[in-house]
């Protein structure tokens, strides 16, 4: 991969899930971005036993808010960011390097200003889904592995 890609967690809540994400991140080489607030402390219990002994293989950034992580990653590159429902469909978006992947709080999702800058694509789910999204690290997962799976073709 010419250029590495970037997870951005938009003010996320759960620890392991950030735990898990910067996992991901140290397994691939992507840089993880955390937009303040945080739902809990970079110190946190839980979201080091989920990153287990990996956290000083992340390249990890932290900004106070969403202007502050544009204006650091770069406002020229592609931000995709991901709804549970509505967008363009994760199978139909073409990956260029130094992309930006952007994911919302677990609870509430991403704000509509998220939105209006960036690309919204979707991770497709049967219609009649008893549930209303996939757990936030699977997500970044299966997003960031389709983005690399691309790459690697490319």
């Amino acid at each position: 991969m010419r250029q590495k890609l970037h997870i951005v967690l938009f003010q996320p809540e759960i620890p392991p899930n950030t735990g898990n994400i910067a996992r991901l991140c140290a397994c691939t080489g992507c840089s993880l971005h955390l937009i303040h607030p945080l739902g809990f402390e970079i110190s946190d219990r839980q979201l080091k036993r989920a990153g287990l002994d990996y956290w000083q293989h992340v390249d990890v950034h932290e900004h106070v808010d969403w202007a502050a992580a544009r204006e650091a990653i770069g406002r020229h590159r592609n931000w995709y960011a991901l709804s549970a429902r509505k967008g363009t469909s994760l199978w139909e978006t073409a990956f260029e390097p130094g992309d930006v992947l952007v994911f919302g709080p677990e609870t509430r999702g991403l704000p509509a200003f998220v939105f209006d800058e960036t690309r919204r694509i979707t991770i497709p789910m049967r219609d009649d889904a008893p549930v209303r999204s996939l757990n936030l690290a699977n997500a970044c997962a299966v997003t960031l592995f389709e983005a690399l799976r691309q790459l690697q073709q490319g």
